[in-house]
């Protein structure tokens, strides 16, 4: 699964190669990374569906709306493609489709049964240009502040015959769009 990824390009680029603008806030908020955990649930650039010309910057692991509280976006960093709209955790943000902007991403091939000896693969494109993920989001409020958090998860798929030599032990991949399919 894709726990992994990175975005170095700066948000003058992203905003030239997706036709979209972070506001100024964002802007200064925003880091470049060489190296993103999910686990750590940042707060990264991704296009919704609803505001295709703005980069907003929203928090790595999907909350459903009718989450008691923020725990379960370690579970959700991932949907899987083929059951997303079956889950509960996913079922009501299939229609709240988003970009998750990345220009890269990082898989551990297993190089023994057990897992315990791996080799780190980066996968990107050519020149590291930036491309993105299939992702869904989601609106929460947090019943403890009522502040809203707006979250995603990156939509995966089984892997192709060149991720399945890479990502041996769960043969997913993240969906990766081609220019023409990031269309809201």
């Amino acid at each position: 699964m894709c726990y992994h990824y990175k975005i170095t390009k700066k948000i003058v680029k992203l905003e030239d190669r997706f036709k979209a603008e972070m506001s100024l806030e964002d802007k200064e908020l925003f880091v470049e990374s060489t190296h993103i955990n999910g686990y750590n649930h940042p707060l990264l650039p991704v296009i919704t569906n609803h505001e295709p010309h703005r980069i907003q910057r929203l928090s790595w692991g999907l909350i459903p709306f009718w989450a008691k509280d923020s725990k379960i976006s370690n579970s959700t960093l991932n949907a899987k493609i083929e059951t997303v709209s079956q889950l509960p955790s996913f079922k009501n943000a299939i229609q709240n489709r988003c970009l998750v902007l990345a220009d890269g991403f990082f898989e551990w091939k297993h190089l023994d049964e057990k897992g315990k000896n791996k080799q780190c693969y980066l996968i990107g494109l050519p020149e590291e240009a930036p491309f993105a993920f299939a992702g869904i989001y989601s609106k929460w409020k947090n019943p403890n502040s009522d502040q809203e958090e707006i979250s995603y998860s990156i939509l995966t798929t089984e892997a192709n015959s060149f991720m399945s030599e890479i990502h041996n032990s769960g043969l997913r991949m993240p969906v990766i769009l081609k220019p023409e399919e990031e269309v809201s």
